[in-house]
């Protein structure tokens, strides 16, 4: 009498390799958006990386989408391409980089998540790489923060706490920032700024105004 097959293992049912995360697609766009700036201006990575105090390959690694930049490397870079930091955030709506669009609509906005350290910035002005002013809409996730070196740039900056808390360094003074409390500073005094709480998100509406932008 033949003995019955034994039984085969049952198959482990295939897991779906997990998702990429989406954030490092937007180190890519920026990345790209920057080697566009440097190219019409005809500068190479040397030149940047001269002016900025970078390496060229850490300045290769941004514009290959391989790292995420911290605001103060994007404020740094926009400095030196002679841009305002909402140039960064993707394609001058014309070829000339300027803009005549007076409405961005609230599915519109361009936003620029530096994901690695909990800021993001959402573009509410019309984008266009000559713009002077451009006003954001900046969420701090809990522990957010620029770092903790301080950073200058060109230009000055103001801004209005609507949600949560903020810490605010300029020179060498801090406040702390609530709900209701607002800011203005030139942007050429060393500052950062950050989200103290733990477990809930700041949000500041956030202007710059870039004085010596081409």
């Amino acid at each position: 009498m033949r003995k019955p097959a034994a039984a085969k293992p049952a198959r482990k049912p295939k897991t779906k390799a997990s998702a990429k995360p989406a954030e490092p697609a937007m180190d890519v766009a920026v990345g790209s958006r920057i080697r566009d700036l440097r190219r019409v201006r005809r500068f190479s990575l040397e030149t940047v990386a001269e002016r900025t105090s970078l390496s060229i390959g850490f300045l290769s690694q941004i514009e290959r989408g391989l790292s995420s930049p911290s605001l103060r490397v994007l404020a740094t870079l926009a400095d030196v391409l002679g841009v305002g930091i909402a140039a960064l955030f993707g394609a001058s709506p014309n070829g000339d980089g300027t803009s005549d669009q007076v409405v961005t609509r609230g599915l519109q906005r361009p936003e620029l998540k530096l994901w690695r350290t909990g800021v993001s910035k959402q573009l509410l002005s019309p984008a266009g790489a000559d713009n002077r002013l451009n006003l954001f809409l900046v969420h701090l996730e809990p522990g957010g923060s620029t770092g903790d070196e301080l950073y200058t740039h060109d230009g000055e900056e103001a801004g209005l706490v609507l949600e949560g808390e903020m810490m605010l360094t300029v020179d060498s003074e801090t406040w702390s920032l609530k709900t209701g409390d607002s800011f203005r500073f030139a942007s050429r005094r060393p500052h950062r700024f950050s989200n103290p709480a733990q477990d809930a998100k700041a949000v500041v509406l956030w202007v710059n105004c870039v004085t010596g932008a081409n």
